[in-house]
This record gives structure tokens, sequence and C-alpha cells, in this order.
């Protein structure tokens, strides 16, 4: 896709990235609320990228990296511009941020379900780990 921005989000996009992921995302997390995404940008202005092309948010990919591992969440691109590039672009700009950074490797959370996404996660050169399980315990104040 030609004329496309790929960019670190501001404060300014919380609200536009939230309404993005409602319709370009799949599922959710407890930390998908706005203080949750203020927070990540706040604690690191780098990490929540975006994909806009002509002004209008196509695509984001969060790319987060605490030193010693690198981890992909929140891939999504705009339904009705998938396979023209943006999801390769956004993940160019992670993998590039990964290793200024001194990353060794990205892993990315991926759903079971979405068939989707293992066909892009795989396109992109990145295999499913069976023997891993994510493992959750919500926290509260």
């Amino acid at each position: 896709m030609t004329d496309l921005r790929i960019r670190a989000a501001t404060p300014e996009d919380l609200d536009s990235v939230l309404a993005f992921w409602k319709t370009a995302a799949e599922g959710t997390s407890i930390s998908d609320d706005r203080d949750g995404v203020a927070r990540l940008v706040a604690r690191d202005p780098e990490a929540l990228i975006l994909a806009e092309h002509e002004g209008e948010l196509v695509g984001t990919v969060i790319a987060g990296f605490d030193g010693w591992r690198c981890h992909l969440y929140r891939l999504a691109v705009h339904p009705q511009r998938r396979r023209l590039g943006i999801g390769s672009a956004l993940l160019a700009a992670a993998e590039e941020r990964f290793t200024r950074l001194g990353g060794r490797r990205g892993d990315a959370m991926v759903l079971e379900h979405n068939a989707t996404a293992h066909h892009a996660w795989r396109a992109a050169g990145y295999m499913a780990e069976e023997q891993w399980r994510r493992w959750v315990k919500p926290l509260t104040a």
C-alpha cells in the first residue's frame, strides 16, 4: 500500500485506537480500556505502533519489550484493508524496534480459534510453539 504512514501512538490517539480495535481486533483483554492503553503509552511511548493511510487508522501492533523478551500484541488491520501489506509493515516496524533495543526473539499472542491470524503470523515467519500455554491471573488493587 502506498502512502502508508507508520508511527508511534500518542495520548491523543487513545480513543481512536480503542474504537479501531472494536472493528479490527478479535477478543479483548482486561487492559483494553483507556486507562490501560494510556499506561502503556506513558510507560513506553514507542510500544503502540500505528499504521495510517490518508489520515485514517488502518492498523496497529503493540511491540512491548521488557528488556529481556519481545512481545507482540494487538496486531490488527482494518477488515477492508487486509492483504495490502499493512500487517507486514507493522511487523517490520516492531521487529526493527526490537532489534534496535537488543531483542533476540519476538513472540506473539494469537487466539487459538483465529485461523486468519494463524495464516498471517505463519506467512510472516512466526511459528506456534504447542508446548506453551498462557496462564493468567487478573490482579486487583
